[in-house]
């Protein structure tokens, strides 16, 4: 094991993510408000990073070192988001273990948070928080390998390890400028989206959409993150402003591969099997919960199918948005939100989850086990896009679709005996809302912890399990996992 080349690594990447104080700490400057909770973390991780990065002056790592290297970051920059929340001193943020899970919440794009007061936070508190959901859309690491010149070396392990799904494109035969296209694209699309919004504004279509406010939501929508600095999320605006926001995080839950496809007019998009299944998820659950609406709320059929929709994007792409309070829906119609917790978007997105690619291949390889029972001499190998998957990849996605099962389950037990134990008992179809909610970084679930509602009915050690249920449903729990296992020590 390469450690001093490891924690030399992972001081650039400190270091990068300090930089990144400088833009909160301008709104505090605008606004005249304090600016001591982003000036010293700035200070702090710079110091960290630059003396962690003299460990080693030509650090080169493997594959070993890469799990260790990606799990460390994810931990180490929600370490250091917290501090400007401890800092601040304001609202229930300020608790360090408050300041802990809403920094990890964010940086992994879940979108559960503990803030019950959006007026005490300053604006440039929630500023950063919503920076946070941007940057760790993409990746910590990503953007670390696009601007970092020493993390190129093994940035094919890094981005293997930290890239949302199963499967890894590599567009360029260069490692670095593939992280630079994946973020081009991304930060083009942010681009657009917040232009949009802002023209909305101005056309009268959006009036509270202004463009300050176009721009934090725009973070949070393409990072598939559902951060808002509005108690009301998205029902805060109008339906023109949710149409919008519904192509993008659509967008924002499909590969971004297809994407630089498009741009070289290469439409393989329409012939992408797991985008045609992407699509006909979000339609099909879309229209099944439509008529459900419209017999609860007497909703138009526009409306309802605006409502349907745009929840069911929401959670599928694991954005964690709102435009209702779905927590108040009928037993069915929350069944279905509850469903679609564990379907998650493409590979290659910003969204958490299962995703779609290992429901399409874990489905076809029991169809497969179902034909061979009556043809045991066939061969019939399972195909994606006309294409055999290799048996390896088969059972990898087959491993993990079982270990994010258990991990749910066990974790559901954890909540409800914690909760008894520390005289909070919590209900548990609540705790597996949670759970689900937080693995597979969605953030909002249902009943106690609705989208309208928040994470402090937990206790102190529920929220500390949460933390790290969130941290390993942003690594696909194998990469977090394998770290406690005596087979990786011994490698």
């Amino acid at each position: 094991m390469r450690i001093k080349a490891t924690f030399a690594l992972l001081g650039e990447i400190i270091a990068l993510l300090g930089l990144t104080l400088l833009a909160p700490a301008i709104v505090a400057l605008h606004d005249g408000t304090p600016v001591k909770p982003f000036i010293i973390p700035l200070a702090l991780s710079l110091a960290l990073g630059l003396a962690m990065r003299s460990l080693d002056r030509n650090p080169e790592i493997g594959v070993k070192e890469a799990f260790l290297l990606v799990s460390l970051a994810w931990l180490a920059v929600a370490g250091i988001g917290a501090l400007p929340y401890i800092i601040s001193g304001k609202s229930s943020l300020a608790n360090p273990v408050n300041a802990l899970f809403e920094s990890m919440s964010g940086f992994t794009t879940t979108g559960a948070t503990v803030l019950d007061n959006f007026n005490e936070p300053s604006r440039a508190i929630l500023f950063w928080r919503q920076l946070t959901q941007w940057l760790g859309g993409m990746g910590i690491v990503v953007l670390a390998i696009a601007i970092l010149p020493r993390l190129s070396v093994g940035g094919a392990e890094l981005m293997s390890l930290e890239a949302p799904g199963p499967q890894l494109q590599k567009l360029t035969p260069h490692i670095r400028q593939t992280a630079r296209i994946f973020w081009g694209i991304y930060i083009g699309l942010t681009a657009l989206e917040t232009g949009i919004l802002v023209l909305l504004h101005y056309l009268g279509l959006a009036p509270k959409m202004t463009p300050y406010m176009a721009l934090v939501h725009s973070f949070t929508t393409m990072s598939t993150g559902g951060f808002s600095p509005l108690a009301l999320s998205i029902e805060a605006f109008s339906p023109a402003v949710q149409w919008v926001i519904i192509v993008f995080m659509i967008l924002a839950g499909a590969n971004f591969a297809l994407f630089w496809y498009l741009l070289h007019r290469d439409f393989r998009i329409t012939r992408n099997e797991e985008f045609r299944w992407y699509i006909a998820v979000l339609l099909a659950l879309s229209l099944l919960l439509t008529p459900m609406l419209i017999s609860q709320y007497g909703f138009s059929p526009l409306t309802a199918f605006r409502q349907a929709l745009f929840q069911v994007a929401s959670i599928v792409t694991t954005t964690g948005y709102a435009t209702m309070n779905f927590a108040l829906w009928s037993l069915p119609a929350q069944f279905v939100l509850f469903f679609a917790m564990f379907i998650g978007g493409s590979s290659g997105s910003t969204a958490g989850s299962i995703k779609v690619v290992r429901w399409v291949v874990g489905i076809k390889a029991v169809w497969r086990e179902l034909f061979q029972s009556f043809h045991g001499k066939s061969v019939k190998p399972v195909k994606l896009g006309g294409k055999p998957v290799d048996e390896r990849s088969v059972r990898g996605v087959l491993a993990f679709i079982v270990l994010y099962f258990i991990v749910f389950l066990v974790s559901s037990v954890g909540v409800v005996l914690n909760g008894t134990t520390t005289g909070k008992p919590i209900p548990l179809t609540d705790a597996m809302s949670a759970v689900a909610a937080t693995l597979g970084n969605i953030g909002p679930g249902i009943g106690a912890v609705g989208p309208m509602a928040n994470y402090l009915i937990f206790p102190t050690g529920t929220k500390i399990l949460m933390f790290f249920l969130m941290w390993l449903g942003r690594l696909e729990i194998v990469t977090a996992l394998v770290l406690f296992t005596r087979a990786y020590w011994r490698w």
